[in-house]
């Protein structure tokens, strides 16, 4: 599949709109950004939590850069193939995320249906 990044943050946004008040509702400090590829320039990882979760945090303030969440638009188009299953996908890489936020890891996603 193939949409240039523009139209990809556009979907994002979309995407994001559409999920639920209360999960987004309690993220505080935290960006979302799109990036063509990880670090490693891999096609694997859809998404990223960079920051620490609420669960992990003690003391966090002011002058705290914020947290990111990241979503891949080249891996995501490598694995859909129409609009939908990209609409799909992105939205449960943003659950996926997030969840990180909450502190939520892998094996409690994947029982949850989610990784």
């Amino acid at each position: 599949m193939d949409m240039d990044a523009a139209a990809f943050e556009e979907l994002a946004i979309d995407e994001l709109d559409l999920l639920p008040d209360d999960m987004v509702e309690g993220l505080e400090n935290v960006v979302f950004v799109v990036e063509d590829r990880p670090d490693d320039g891999s096609l694997d990882l859809l998404g990223l939590y960079d920051g620490l979760a609420l669960t992990e945090r003690t003391q966090y303030g002011m002058g705290e850069l914020p947290d990111r969440i990241v979503l891949y638009r080249e891996p995501h188009l490598a694995q859909c193939e129409t609009e939908h299953e990209l609409r799909d996908e992105i939205h449960t890489t943003l659950v996926h995320e997030i969840a990180h936020f909450y502190g939520i890891d892998d094996e409690q996603l994947h029982e949850m249906g989610w990784a």
